[in-house]
């Protein structure tokens, strides 16, 4: 396998379980070489694939170190007034920290790091080629290796990823520093729809976890923060560009909270994302080589499903590889129905939130109040 992310260790944990030899190759030099300072979603079935792929210690650990995020979900106008509020799930979700999940996902695995992926010549083995000069030889070659797949542009050169027209800026406010937050901004992740094309998504992350570098805003692990991130169609993003003063002055009327908290917001944590989602292709013939996650179903931020489904995918090819017989077939076969439909679904989330006229805006705010004077709409709609 190539590529040791989220997806790629947790199918290695699955084939592990199953009795399958497994190899995973990992460009990175060691195993805090690529520290990421945000929490992710981890949803009911993205959990259920851990638990079914991990050994039990390592999904102890996971539970012991991940948040619980069972609050429901808020609608909120720019000033901060309530759209509708979502109840919680019946079912369990998680808040986990990438770096503390990738410790996990770690713990048990031989990863050859600092293996940086080049080809692969496919015959009845598949051999690897790194461009340390180095080979190695396989049955079946999955390729895990992200947004940026090289599996993936030698398997599938026609597929990809496009720009979407989105930019995003992030930022993290400290609480145990900010004890002034808006209560209705800690109990619940919130979306703030506002009358211009733009879009802010506020979500808090428990401390819970581990750090490797306590000295670095950017990654640490155990404090207490309110992640904020804003997105507009409109917003060109260039080096040497004042991220928060971008962000400041486009939010210049909305809540006086909103705009303390971006001011707030240590610069080093303040980062920005070029949004990109994968390519529609049509379905492909299978072969002993495959992809996972978001090697060949990038998408977009804007559900929160991205890392849940290259756990699904994990999960699903772990049960196709024990089972035998056309297992990459079928695993194909079920992974590109749903993997293309969260890329769909995320793409129209993002072009929602973040762009979308005046009268559309109005029409959508008209709707969630309307379902939240409604409790059967309500019911129905979500």
């Amino acid at each position: 396998m190539i590529g040791g992310g989220i997806g790629g260790l947790c199918l290695a944990h699955g084939l592990r379980k199953a009795g399958v030899d497994v190899a995973v190759y990992e460009r990175d030099l060691s195993r805090t070489d690529r520290l990421q300072g945000y929490r992710v979603h981890i949803n009911p079935d993205g959990a259920a694939a851990l638990r079914e792929c991990l050994p039990a210690a390592n999904w102890e650990r996971f539970e012991r170190s991940a948040g619980s995020s069972e609050n429901g979900f808020g609608f909120l106008t720019e000033q901060l007034k309530p759209l509708l509020v979502l109840d919680p799930d019946e079912e369990k979700h998680y808040s986990a920290s990438r770096i503390t999940l990738r410790q996990v996902l770690l713990d048990g695995l031989d990863v050859r790091f600092g293996k940086r992926f080049e080809r692969y010549e496919q015959g009845d083995d598949i051999t690897l080629h790194f461009d340390d000069g180095t080979t190695a030889s396989c049955d079946v070659l999955v390729g895990a290796d992200g947004i940026r797949s090289r599996v993936r542009e030698q398997y599938l050169p026609h597929a990809g990823t496009e720009k979407i027209g989105v930019t995003a800026i992030a930022g993290k406010l400290y609480l145990d520093d900010n004890d002034w937050v808006p209560r209705e901004l800690v109990v619940r992740a919130n979306s703030i729809i506002p009358t211009s094309r733009a879009g802010m998504f506020l979500v808090v992350h428990d401390g819970l976890g581990v750090t490797d570098n306590e000295d670095d805003p950017l990654f640490d692990n155990v404090r207490p923060y309110l992640m904020w991130a804003y997105a507009a169609a409109d917003l060109t993003v260039h080096d040497g560009q004042n991220l928060r003063r971008e962000v400041l002055g486009r939010i210049s009327r909305w809540s006086p909270e909103l705009n303390r908290i971006v001011a707030a917001s240590p610069a080093e944590t303040i980062s920005e994302w070029r949004i990109r989602s994968s390519r529609p292709i049509e379905r492909w013939q299978p072969t002993n080589v495959t992809l996972l996650g978001d090697a060949i179903h990038a998408m977009t931020p804007m559900r929160g499903v991205g890392a849940n489904i290259a756990l699904r995918d994990a999960q699903l090819l772990a049960r196709c590889i024990a089972d035998g017989g056309d297992a990459i077939a079928r695993y194909e076969k079920e992974m590109y129905d749903y993997g293309f439909a969260a890329v769909r679904d995320s793409l129209k989330a993002a072009r929602q939130f973040a762009d979308g006229g005046p009268v559309a805006r109005t029409i959508f705010k008209t709707v969630l109040r309307t379902a939240s004077a409604v409790p059967a709409l309500k019911r129905a709609m979500f």
